[in-house]
Parts: C-alpha cells; sequence; structure tokens
C-alpha cells in the first residue's frame, strides 16, 4: 500500500478521533466504578479472571484507557497506545487524578510503533485496525511487539455482522439522520445523551471503515507464524462463549464452512455489538526452548 494513502486514512481518522474520544468520564467515575462497569461485560471479567498479576500488557489503540486502566488494578502492567492526543489526555487526567502506578500511555502510530520488540505477554488490539487503510500490516507491526509465547487479541469489524448496521447506515443517510431510534443503544438509556450521540458518530460516521472474515483473520495469523487460540463469539456450530470458557486455553479452529454459517448468524446475533468479532492468537515459542 502507498505511504500517502496509508498517511492521508490516518489523518482524517485522528482528527475525528480528536474531536470525539470515546468512551468519555463521568465527573464522578472512580476506579472502582471502571471496575464495576468492565465486569458487566463478558469479555472483560474473563480477562481480568484470567489475566495473571504482574504481567505486561499493550492496550495497541486504548482510547480513553479505560480498558488499559481496568487491567492494571490488579498490579498488572499496562501500557496504552493511541495517536489521538485528546483520547489520551483524558487517560492520562483519570490516571493521575487516582494515582494509578501500573498502567502508562504513549502516544503512538501503530505504523511506527515507538516500543521495544517482543516485549508484551499479551497485546490486545480491538476496534481499532479497521480504522487504518492498512488493517494487516498495522497487525504485523503488533505481532513483532509479543513476546515469544504470548498471545495478541484482534477485535474487528465482521464482514457479515456489520451488514444491518450498514443498512442503517444507508437509512440515516437519506433521511438526514432522522431515524436514529433504529440504533439499539440509540432508543436505550443505559448511556447518556453525550455518549450516545459519540456511539453514533463513531458507528457511523466514522471517516474510515474496513470489514474482515474469520478468514482474514486466520490468514493473517498463518502468515505471521500465530497459531490459533480461541474466538469471541465462538466460530463453531453449537458453542458459546461463557465465562466458564477459558479465553487462553487453545481450542479447535473448526472448518470454513462452520465459520461462514456462524458469521451469517452473527448478522442478527452481533448486530447490537456492531457486527464486532474478537480472535485470539499465540505466539509460539521457539523450539530451542522446550
Amino acid at each position: 500500500m502507498r505511504p500517502s494513502l496509508r498517511d492521508d486514512v490516518g489523518k482524517k481518522v485522528r482528527a475525528f478521533y480528536e474531536d470525539y474520544s470515546f468512551p468519555g468520564y463521568e465527573d464522578f467515575d472512580t476506579p472502582l466504578d471502571l471496575v464495576e462497569k468492565a465486569k458487566r461485560g463478558l469479555y472483560a471479567r474473563v480477562l481480568d479472571e484470567e489475566l495473571p498479576l504482574g504481567v505486561r500488557i499493550l492496550d495497541a489503540g486504548c482510547g480513553t484507557g479505560q480498558l488499559s486502566i481496568f487491567l492494571s488494578i490488579l498490579h498488572r502492567k499496562v501500557v496504552g497506545a493511541d495517536f489521538s492526543e485528546a483520547s489520551l489526555a483524558k487517560a492520562n487526567y483519570f490516571r493521575r487524578r487516582f494515582d494509578l502506578k501500573h498502567v502508562s500511555f504513549v502516544r503512538m502510530d501503530l505504523f511506527h510503533p515507538a516500543l521495544a520488540g517482543q516485549s508484551f505477554d499479551y497485546v490486545f488490539s480491538n476496534g481499532v485496525l479497521h480504522h487504518t487503510a492498512d488493517a494487516y500490516g498495522a497487525f504485523q507491526n503488533l505481532c513483532g511487539l509479543v513476546k515469544p509465547g504470548g498471545y495478541i487479541t484482534i477485535g474487528l469489524y465482521n464482514t457479515y455482522g456489520r451488514l444491518l448496521l450498514d443498512a442503517r447506515r444507508w437509512i440515516f443517510r437519506l433521511t438526514g439522520d432522522r431515524l436514529r431510534w433504529l440504533d439499539y443503544f440509540m432508543r436505550g438509556r443505559s448511556m447518556g445523551d453525550e455518549k450516545k450521540r459519540i456511539w453514533y458518530l463513531d458507528q457511523y460516521k466514522n471517516p474510515h471503515e474496513d470489514k474482515f472474515s474469520v478468514a482474514d483473520v486466520l490468514e493473517w495469523f498463518g502468515k505471521n507464524g500465530i497459531e490459533y487460540v480461541n474466538a469471541v463469539p465462538k466460530i463453531r456450530l453449537g458453542q458459546r462463549f461463557t465465562s466458564s470458557d477459558p479465553l487462553f486455553e487453545p481450542q479447535p479452529v473448526g472448518s470454513r464452512f462452520e465459520h461462514l454459517l456462524c458469521q451469517l448468524k452473527w448478522i442478527f446475533t452481533e448486530e447490537r455489538e456492531g457486527g464486532f468479532f474478537i480472535l485470539v492468537g499465540r505466539k509460539p515459542r521457539p523450539r530451542s526452548e522446550f
């Protein structure tokens, strides 16, 4: 990919998040509030239960840093990286306000990672790569930051799971954004007006968005020597991700036909989550280490 195109997309997306950094903090939020909010979600709760104390974690594309802070509370060493100064300003304000010692935030471009190679036990990048012009290139760079034996977790918009949202985006465009109640979160009561506004902009007005299939990401894993471990939602028929399912315990990958059927189901089951899916991989240790 031409660097000029990649940089042009990066500038547009960066400008968008400088204006609309998401999610925000309420004035009364404390670290305990972040823990309670995070644990309402199955994925964050499982992460907290499974990630060992003392490990080194990179949250690549951390936004305002809420997941980074949550994971750092139990003495894990977390680096949150993002290219948005506005998002990092919110993250750092909260960190300083509560004197949080185990999390730090850095401004970083995924195409020029300013961090030591093979220095993290876990690398997370959720909801980030699909807003770049070269998601695979950014993934390759993140793989270089994972220690041998470490894990990389990638969350992306799904080609199939995003179809209903794409249909709503088309309707909103035709109606001048007058039918926002068609979105589940816009008619819900769980978010305040400002958070709803930023959710809507992030989901429907982002200047750049790509979508990917399970097969795409598994191909990325294969090209970079990453072993498939697990998925959220599951990519095998008849399976469902629960709190008792170990996220970092290797699972059978299944067949391409199973993956297709699961993704077709996601059109209806994952559309409230923005058609979002996560794959977990592991970088194997060199044979000499065994």
